[in-house]
């Protein structure tokens, strides 16, 4: 488990909320995981929930992203940490792009030191771009 081989202790709240993080096929919302854990047999609180999410923000295994919708998103992170993001503007659904070039030099002056980086393209997803637009 991801927990373990890091040598973080794998609580019952964690290890369901990596679970949930797995399965999904976009960066899911706090509210997404909630209800999908409250149809379960055990549900979350709202502020464990919460708690787990920002420890596993801090431990490097999840990173968040705020939508237009100015709600925060969370994804696992695997081997792609520094990448760009796809948001639906019909859906709202948020994705990881995979397979970019590398981000590492965005021709940041000399002396200062690049950390982070947050790059969205906005459209519409593959599901959404099926529908014909209103006109």
């Amino acid at each position: 488990m991801l927990l373990a081989e890091r040598g973080l202790t794998p609580t019952a709240a964690r290890v369901r909320v990596l679970q949930q993080l797995l399965a999904a096929d976009s960066a899911v919302t706090h509210q997404q995981l909630q209800q999908s854990a409250e149809r379960g047999a055990n549900p979350f609180d709202k502020v464990t929930l919460y708690r787990v999410l920002e420890w596993l923000v801090d431990q490097g295994l999840v990173h968040s992203v705020t939508g237009q919708d100015r709600v925060r998103h969370f994804s696992l992170i695997g081997s792609h940490h520094a990448h760009a993001h796809f948001e639906c503007l019909n859906c709202g659904r948020l994705f990881c792009l995979q397979g970019l070039p590398a981000l590492s030099d965005l021709g940041v002056p000399t002396g200062f030191v690049q950390e982070q980086f947050e790059i969205t393209v906005r459209g519409r997803c593959a599901d959404c771009a099926l529908v014909p637009l209103a006109t």
